[in-house]
């Protein structure tokens, strides 16, 4: 009788990545027999996973089991003070309490903050560090319904966008990353393929090995735009500029698809009047192209089948970036690409996820807070202003007294950092942090919570890349004392006397809540009905029911309809806008902080607020192996070799680069001869933790508050700077 095989000490959970990208990663992790997680991988079998990690999270255990996790509440100690502190030396602030001490104490400290000012001047702070879906919102939204604070408008990164493509198609959606390959032509406009969406980059590559061209459209030569046939470096804010100008040549040159156009959209004719101003002489004008160039992108753009278009979120984040979003997304519904497989754009996918947000959220739970009704909104991008205007009118509302920050590094993030900092430095402030490591922003912090990893909690997550949903089983037991934001605020909901059972709901019953599961076991959701938890468990991603990518029939957004659009159609013209006193089409207009306001004459320099490729916005940016690949061009100021020279500055020099809202001293970074990074009359940097500067400062001392047009989003890229020697 053969001897049977040994039982193996590993096994493998499937997880699911939930760091702020588009791809979210299939994840199997291999843990001992320990416990202990030795292995992150990406899952094959997941089509767009593909069976790899980016380079961040392909090093995820360096930051699961780093020496400087935080591990256990922490609380400032007396006389301790707040602001700015050495890497290193944050512990020295703190001192180690129990769970049962922070909560009782936060706890009391809220109430006392809710009675004095009323619940209104408790105001949550959170994004995307995690978007899981209970993770990114769920028992923490519960739990602010009833208390009575704040709601927050979470605006800071793809609001503006939003807002812009679904005044254009009513919903989110978009070409499936799988479908890329079929493309002939790839337009990748404001979109680092290559550094931001990875896994869209092999589907790229396999439309290019059958002839397709990548053309990439952004100021900054980013890795993808350095590997394109094509890169066109427009000046920063005027895609809409180039985008009406494409519309202007398509149009008078009859590529557009009148079949499409009659059939599927409203205010064509408006449109076509409007893009007349357009030419390819004024474009140029804006862009930095030549009309030669002009009419070259529009005709190559209409004239090939399949053309793909990757929209990404950089082009919203300006002054006028709403508009810029709206006539970028109306090129394909212009030349009809959308009825190609392989054709079409993609800004987001989101939309094709309907969770069950009512009963997760619980907005209700307002009606049973001390004010009796859903509280007032807080803007996000507008966190500076929040924290030291906000109150100064009756009309207000209450002045935040205590902030509760999860998911989120504002005191690096935030726009307008020397604002927020000065909010987050008043004495009477009270503030609580769930955080994995000792940021920027617990500098700031009475008290730290210890946050766990994906790794070490359970969700279930959808997409803003692609169509699967998912299950992400925990992999490992929580390390020291670290919670999920689950049970940090079911928690803190019992401590605060809140009786409502939905506080006691685990992650189980909450995933069954997202799913909307029905008697026979499947899920409500729309897009889900085929789906349930049982099948998630064993299969780990599903594909929503619309697209189901080993069928031959494919999935062709907004080809039929009606849309989720007021007229029902695809809107070139917005009778909603229109109606509220706005533009009813898009157009171009130059930002306040650009060269061509009057702001130019003091700070003649767009400088470009860059995210480094090895990051994640702010996260990851404390740990050795990541800071490593980023040393080239970390704390540097990229120039082109004219505006150095005008300056007489040279590679290397210690540079001082301010505007009006504060200054930040970098070294300049200078190409010698050829292979700038930025056109003339721009300058870059790039995102990090502010401590991690001699200084304590990031690039957001230079940004500002200033909102966008639609969304009231951030507007990171319309920002002027001088620089000189240091």
């Amino acid at each position: 009788m053969a001897a049977q095989a040994a039982p193996s000490p590993f096994r493998i959970v499937h997880a699911v990545c939930s760091h702020d990208c588009p791809d979210s990663c299939a994840v199997l992790v291999t843990v001992d027999q320990n416990g202990r997680a030795v292995r992150v991988q990406g899952d094959p079998s997941q089509p767009v996973t593909q069976g790899f990690l980016c380079g961040k999270v392909a090093k995820y255990l360096d930051r699961v089991y780093s020496p400087d996790r935080v591990l256990y509440p922490l609380r400032r100690k007396a006389g301790a003070p707040k602001g700015p502190t050495q890497r290193g030396r944050e512990h020295e602030a703190f001192e180690r309490v129990s769970w049962h001490q922070a909560l009782s104490e936060i706890a009391v400290r809220l109430q006392q903050i809710s009675d004095e000012h009323g619940p209104e001047s408790i105001l949550p702070y959170s994004y995307a560090g995690t978007i899981g879906v209970l993770g990114f919102g769920s028992m923490d939204r519960r739990f602010f319904h009833r208390l009575g604070g704040s709601q927050l408008d979470r605006t800071i990164c793809s609001e503006a966008g939003g807002v812009a493509w679904n005044l254009v198609y009513g919903k989110k959606l978009g070409t499936p990353a799988e479908d890329f390959r079929h493309a002939r032509l790839i337009l990748a406009w404001g979109a680092n393929v290559h550094g931001t969406n990875i896994h869209l980059w092999p589907m790229i590559e396999d439309a290019r090995r059958n002839g397709a061209r990548l053309i990439v459209i952004d100021p900054y030569r980013t890795r993808t735009a350095a590997l394109a046939d094509w890169h066109i470096a427009i000046r920063p804010g005027t895609d809409a500029a180039l985008a009406l100008g494409m519309m202007h040549v398509i149009l008078r040159e009859g590529l557009e698809d009148r079949a499409y156009i009659q059939e599927m959209t409203h205010g064509f004719e408006r449109l076509a009047e409007r893009v007349r101003e357009y030419t390819p002489e004024r474009v140029a004008h804006w862009t930095g192209m030549t009309p030669a160039e002009v009419e070259q992108l529009a005709r190559e753009y209409a004239t090939t089948h399949p053309a793909a278009l990757r929209l990404n979120y950089g082009v919203q984040r300006a002054e006028y970036g709403g508009a810029a979003v709206r006539a970028v997304a109306m090129l394909p519904a212009v030349t009809g690409a959308w009825k190609h497989r392989g054709g079409g754009a993609v800004l987001s996918t989101s939309g094709g996820f309907a969770w069950n947000k009512r009963e997760l959220e619980r907005l209700d739970l307002a009606l049973d807070s001390p004010l009796g009704r859903p509280a007032r909104v807080v803007n996000m991008s507008a966190l500076g202003e929040a924290l030291t205007e906000l109150g100064a009118r009756p009309e207000d509302g209450p002045r935040v007294q205590a902030l509760f920050v999860y998911n989120s590094n504002p005191a690096a993030v935030a726009p307008n950092q020397n604002a927020v900092r000065r909010g987050l430095m008043r004495p009477e402030l009270f503030t609580v942090v769930h955080e994995q490591f000792l940021t920027d922003t617990t500098d700031y912090a009475d008290y730290v919570l210890p946050a766990t990893t994906f790794l070490e909690h359970t969700d279930v997550q959808g997409a803003y890349g692609h169509y699967f949903v998912q299950l992400s089983r925990q992999s490992i037991e929580p390390l020291g004392e670290a919670r999920s934001n689950v049970w940090l605020f079911g928690q803190l909901a019992q401590y605060m006397g809140f009786r409502e059972q939905c506080f006691r709901d685990t992650e189980e019953q909450m995933i069954r809540q997202a799913l909307a599961i029905g008697l026979d076991g499947y899920s409500t959701n729309v897009g889900m009905e085929h789906i349930r938890l049982e099948d998630l468990e064993e299969q780990g991603h599903i594909p929503l029911s619309f697209y189901r990518p080993q069928n031959e029939e494919p999935f062709l957004p907004f080809t039929s309809g009606p849309l989720a659009t007021p007229s029902g159609k695809v809107e070139f013209y917005s009778e909603k806008l229109a109606a509220q006193g706005q533009d009813g089409l898009p157009a171009f207009t130059p930002a306040t902080e650009s060269r061509w306001g009057t702001a130019a004459q003091q700070y003649p320099l767009e400088f470009l607020g860059r995210k480094a490729d090895n990051y994640m916005n702010s996260t990851f940016a404390n740990l050795e192996g990541h800071r490593k690949l980023e040393a080239r061009t970390s704390q540097r100021l990229e120039m082109h070799p004219a505006d150095a020279a005008a300056r007489g500055i040279a590679d290397g020099d210690a540079v001082r680069v301010w505007n009006g809202r504060g200054e930040l001293r970098l070294t300049a970074m200078v190409p010698d001869g050829g292979g700038a990074s930025v056109p003339p009359g721009v300058v870059a940097g790039r995102l990090d933790w502010a401590k991690l500067h001699p200084e304590g400062a990031n690039q957001n001392v230079l940004t500002s508050e200033r909102l966008s047009d639609l969304g009231a989003g951030a507007t990171f890229y319309s920002v002027l700077v001088e620089v000189a020697r240091a």
